[in-house]
């Protein structure tokens, strides 16, 4: 199972970037999937769920309503849409899939991880 992040860069306070994580060697539609983000000398800590079908979706409070995941089953892709960046969101963030259904914010039930793809905010 492979999961390859990009989409990451450097951008200005209240940009936008989108995220890609592109799956392979798994039957991506029956995973939910998560991202999460750890910044320089912090916890990695979650971001943002989705389950398989497209149709629960869970946000942690620092991003809701700035951050948007979605996904695309026949290319095996998700996304996440980040708006109105600001410096505290600088961090790299990976992508995760679970085994399960359910869209899932506890990280030890995500099975799989992407290498992680950096995203740098200047103020």
């Amino acid at each position: 199972v492979q999961l390859q992040a990009s989409g990451g860069g450097l951008v200005q306070t209240g940009g936008s970037l989108r995220l890609s994580c592109a799956a392979s060697g798994v039957t991506f539609s029956r995973y939910s999937m998560g991202w999460f983000r750890q910044a320089p000398g912090k916890e990695r800590e979650f971001v943002a769920a989705i389950s398989w079908s497209a149709d629960t979706a869970y946000y942690a409070d620092s991003v809701k309503g700035r951050f948007t995941i979605s996904r695309d089953n026949a290319k095996n892709t998700v996304f996440l849409q980040m708006n109105s960046l600001r410096p505290e969101d600088t961090a790299v963030y990976y992508c995760a899939a679970a085994g399960t259904p359910q869209a899932v914010t506890i990280m030890r039930l995500y099975a799989y991880w992407g290498q992680g793809t950096l995203v740098t905010v200047s103020s």
